[in-house]
């Protein structure tokens, strides 16, 4: 599995993008953040909330060079007829990756293997292509773009202050951040 601070695989997979089928990997978005979201399974329930979510902030993500990428081990076919078909998933603008060979769901550790599915991960890349921040919890529990949009929006203010000023808990950009140093052990 993939840790924190390490650099990603370049896993080659097909993607549903813009009515057409295209071979992308993540190397492909170096230079750009990358909110790689995975879900278990076209034509589910929980799935297209939260991809509904993503598209509606989809513009939200391009305004701070993000691109979203969301996987699940379906084929290309499958995003396809789910995308004729659903009201929320024909809000998507964003590449749907197919992992029916289930590399990358393996590689990041949301593999269920006896389903043939993937957990709910939410995984920053940073444009360098190294993993910033992972979620993975139960399909059960759907998760929140707008707090994945916050995530990339505290990794990229890290980044750009050379980890010299850092994000407390529920930063959102504007907000005080904090120096780390020994001035401030104990004073929180």
């Amino acid at each position: 599995m993939i840790t924190i601070n390490s650099t990603v695989p370049d896993i080659e997979v097909e993607a549903f993008h813009n009515e057409k089928t295209i071979k992308t990997k993540l190397s492909d978005y170096r230079g750009k953040w990358v909110a790689l979201v995975f879900y278990p399974a076209d034509f589910t329930f929980v799935c297209p909330t939260e991809l509904q979510e993503l598209a509606g902030l989809y513009s939200e993500f391009q305004k701070i060079n993000t691109e979203v990428l969301s996987v699940s081990c379906d084929t290309v076919f499958v995003h396809k007829a789910w995308h004729d078909n659903s009201e929320a998933i024909k809000q998507i603008q964003f590449p749907m990756l197919a992992d029916p060979a289930r590399k990358m769901a393996e590689a990041f550790g949301v593999l269920i293997p006896n389903e043939g599915l993937a957990l709910r991960g939410s995984f920053v890349i940073d444009p360098d292509g190294v993993l910033k921040t992972s979620e993975i919890h139960d399909n059960s529990i759907g998760r929140s773009a707008s707090e994945l949009l916050r995530k990339i929006q505290a990794a990229q203010f890290v980044r750009e202050h050379g980890g010299k000023e850092v994000c407390p808990a529920n930063w959102k950009p504007g907000a005080k951040t904090l120096k780390p140093g020994l001035d401030l052990v104990g004073k929180i």
